[in-house]
């Protein structure tokens, strides 16, 4: 599968893009450090029989230009820009790791952009222990 790349703001990102064109996209954000190609084929190749699937290479990573971000709010903004340049109004977001903490900010900052969100090996954000997960806010 081959790399395509979008020039945001004078950066450019490096993305996969699998699966059907039709319905919401599920775009994908790894741990730290990652690439696209770090998450497991299985897995992707599974969500993109059913749904478009598009695994991004944060700014700085990979083969993303640029420097790597050094705060959530940063990756978060990056990824907003690039779902927008992308034409998408609508998407589904699966953040691994790190990624989960960039999603929840994207539906902090974009929540109009974002249909549904999956946290994988994170934690939800203002947690106040790992071990005694405090509610969140406007959820019962």
């Amino acid at each position: 599968m081959r790399r395509t790349f979008r020039s945001v703001g004078g950066t450019t990102f490096a993305y996969r893009d699998l699966g059907p064109r039709s319905g919401v996209p599920l775009i994908l954000f790894n741990h730290w450090g990652a690439v696209l190609d770090n998450f497991d084929p299985r897995i992707v190749d599974g969500l993109a029989s059913r749904h478009r699937v598009i695994a991004t290479d944060y700014r700085g990573i990979g083969a993303s230009g640029g420097t790597a971000p050094v705060t959530i709010d940063e990756m978060a903004r990056d990824a907003i820009a690039l779902i927008r340049a992308l034409g998408f109004e609508k998407v589904d977001l699966l953040g691994f790791s790190l990624g989960g903490f960039v999603a929840q900010d994207i539906v902090l900052k974009a929540p109009d952009l974002v249909r549904k969100l999956i946290l994988t090996g994170t934690g939800p954000a203002g947690a106040k222990a790992s071990t005694r997960w405090g509610r969140c806010p406007g959820h019962s």
